[in-house]
């Protein structure tokens, strides 16, 4: 049973998570007020005691990010001032996650930009989901409580009996988390190289594995202006591969990005609510909520007990 000293408060991007999370808890949503200044400042008032608890903020930096971001750094520090025990931040997509490493140089790396960000206003601790790359727990000075969507997405896909499924990986990068979802679909695995002339800044792609007659199920952490996955989808829709699923745990969707996913070689686009979506914006968007993941996490950190158990032995 979650103690009485816990209190669970959302931040502007995605209220219904929340309300869902407290929903499963058999507790009320947390009273805060947030609003705005007439030249955009934020001012953030907790509207029920919160000395000596410990606290969950759920906000995802989701569009529009920076209003995001600089609304959490005010509820976190309006936390700390009203004397809460533990300020814990609930963030299914942590935002600036693709700034992680310079590729050129006098490039920032916000990714841990962020991560100090928020240590300096007084968070306690993380959870988030699916980060874009794994080595980003290594920026906090705080614990990170790392999920994953891995299985929720699984067992949905299981349940819709996809005929002769192949798991492919848009790039390099999504490999190792493809290669996962193909053994524990006990499907096969591809792969979509894409190699850019330095001369001619020309593109080639290559798809490694066979995909001919079979239903590819293309998976990303994000989709955010859908290029990458609509380039993948032609390119199976050439070698033969029947229509495709695209998976994220991250719709981010920017711009028109839903329409052009409007694509007839494109039969689902999966996402979870780790971003608040409205389904109505695409009748292929299906989206699998977290909820039930998150408030397990809540439990096994107020009650003791190890995050690890929550992924079905299977490790993130």
């Amino acid at each position: 049973m979650i103690r009485d000293k816990v209190k669970i408060f959302a931040g502007s991007s995605n209220i219904p998570l929340a309300a869902s999370i407290c929903d499963k808890l058999g507790m009320p949503l947390g009273d805060v007020k947030i609003s705005r200044f007439e030249n955009g400042e934020v001012y953030v008032a907790y509207k029920e005691p919160i000395r000596t608890c410990d606290i969950f903020i759920v906000q995802s930096l989701s569009d529009p990010i920076n209003e995001h971001f600089m609304e959490l750094l005010v509820m976190i520090d309006a936390a700390k001032r009203a004397s809460a025990k533990t300020i814990n931040i609930i963030m299914p997509y942590y935002g600036y996650a693709r700034q992680e490493r310079k590729r050129a140089p006098r490039e920032a790396i916000s990714a841990k930009l962020v991560a100090d960000l928020l240590y300096a206003a007084g968070a306690s601790r993380i959870i988030t989901l699916d980060l874009h790359t794994a080595a980003i727990q290594g920026f906090f000075n705080f614990p990170v409580d790392h999920l994953t969507a891995l299985d929720e997405l699984t067992d949905y896909l299981k349940g819709k009996a996809i005929e002769n499924p192949v798991i492919v990986s848009p790039d390099a990068g999504r490999a190792s988390t493809a290669e996962k979802l193909a053994n524990y679909m006990d499907a096969t695995f591809a792969i979509v190289v894409t190699n850019k002339d330095s001369l001619t800044g020309a593109e080639t792609t290559h798809v490694i594995g066979d995909v001919a007659g079979m239903t590819p199920i293309i998976v990303e952490d994000m989709i955010d202006t859908g290029k990458t996955i609509l380039g993948v989808v032609n390119r199976l829709a050439e070698s033969g591969a029947k229509d495709c699923i695209a998976v994220a745990t991250h719709g981010l969707f920017s711009g028109n990005a839903l329409a052009k996913l409007d694509h007839p070689h494109i039969k689902e686009i999966v996402v979870t609510d780790s971003i608040l979506q409205h389904t109505s914006d695409s009748d292929k968007l299906v989206v699998i909520s977290m909820s039930n993941l998150i408030t397990e996490a809540i439990r096994a950190i107020v009650e003791g007990g190890s995050i690890a158990t929550l992924f079905k032995s299977r490790g993130i």
